[in-house]
């Protein structure tokens, strides 16, 4: 991929980007990054900014430990963002672009009707030559009370992964404090090998990833989930060491730097939002008959190939499945609540109407309402 190809860019910022060594915005990184995005932006590029740091400028503004209580986190957030985004509008201010602020919750994602609202209105700012700067809204939201089966984002990787997905960006740039994926964590291995380029997602790959980074909440992970997301929504990822001065003017320019990570088979827009975009609220296990049967035949989950339900879900809310191993294959949209699931498990469709007095479908999972993982 030439890069200056990329038409919609997503540009992801981290908290350890944005600060400097004493822990404050590196106010000078941040200017730095405006006058570069805002180059791009006169290319007549569309672009997105999700940024991290309104936490961490919060807590140094109150003088208090972010990591006290969730209430002080949230406190931190709704300080801290009012002066992040004072930043991004003074800056692009200078060179005569809008910004909008979008502060987002899983809810957001979660619901069908909100997340296809979200593109509405992300469009709309863009065709109107705003640039959008997205942070996760930590004020009200509550995904570190992690779910048991998953929850939609819990950190700025995957928010803006969901994002570019959303968009159908040609290009996220993920700027990160490292120059990108090694072999082994590199600031404990000093003979760690950068991979420059990533056209699958091996499980090989996703073990290279090192754990979060002190004073962020992603880490490599995370970061491989968003390009798992982004990659098959047919966009290119391109993480870079954000700390790098004009990393993305010479990214840009063709230096090559960073791990690039290709685009692979392409999900439906509905298969993404079920694949990646929801919280999970309940859990199928099958056996290993209806695992082959959906995999391989693209069938829909009946009531007989169920082996256990977890959870507790309605109709209408996306579920995991799972396999006998329970090793997650799938997902989907349950055409029945979990207390009506646990009544038909392993049961011939014909005696659904019979076990519960009502019938919504023979499947418990309609085949177009199940995306692979």
């Amino acid at each position: 991929m030439n890069i200056n190809d990329a038409k919609r860019i997503v540009f992801k910022f981290g908290t350890n980007v944005l600060r400097n060594d004493d822990k404050e915005i590196s106010l000078s990184r941040v200017y730095s990054f405006i006058e570069e995005i805002s180059k791009l932006h006169r290319q007549g590029k569309e672009v997105i900014i999700i940024t991290s740091g309104a936490v961490g400028l919060g807590s140094k503004i109150l003088n208090v430990d972010s990591s006290e209580s969730l209430s002080v986190k949230q406190a931190c957030a709704a300080v801290g963002q009012c002066q992040l985004m004072s930043i991004y509008e003074d800056g692009f201010g200078k060179y005569s672009i809008n910004t909008a602020q979008v502060l987002l919750t899983e809810d957001d994602f979660t619901n069908r009707i909100k997340y296809l609202s979200l593109s509405n209105v992300l469009n709309t700012l863009l065709e109107l030559r705003v640039i959008p700067i997205i942070n996760q809204n930590d004020t009200v939201s509550t995904s570190e009370l992690t779910p048991e089966f998953g929850v939609s984002f819990s950190d700025n990787d995957k928010l803006s992964a969901l994002v570019a997905s959303k968009l159908d960006a040609d290009l996220l740039v993920i700027l990160s404090d490292i120059n990108g994926l090694y072999d082994d964590n590199p600031k404990e291995n000093p003979n760690a090998n950068l991979i420059s380029e990533v056209k699958e997602l091996t499980e090989e790959i996703k073990n290279y990833a090192s754990s979060a980074s002190k004073g962020g909440r992603g880490g490599m992970i995370t970061k491989l989930q968003a390009a798992e997301v982004v990659t098959h929504s047919g966009g290119f990822v391109r993480i870079i060491n954000g700390k790098s001065p004009q990393a993305i003017t010479r990214l840009f320019n063709g230096e090559k730097m960073g791990t690039t990570f290709y685009p692979v088979e392409q999900l439906s827009q509905k298969r993404r939002w079920i694949a990646y975009a929801t919280n999970i609220t309940g859990q199928i296990v099958v056996n290993e008959g209806a695992k082959k049967a959906i995999i391989e035949k693209d069938k829909s989950l009946l009531a007989k190939g169920m082996l256990k339900v977890n959870g507790c879900f309605d109709c209408g809310d996306v579920i995991s499945i799972v396999d006998e191993n329970n090793i997650e294959f799938a997902r989907g949209i349950a055409n029945y609540n979990s207390s009506d699931c646990l009544k038909i498990i392993g049961e011939h469709s014909d005696n659904i109407y019979e076990i519960l007095g009502h019938k919504n479908y023979d499947a418990v999972i309609t085949k177009d309402n199940i995306a692979l993982l």
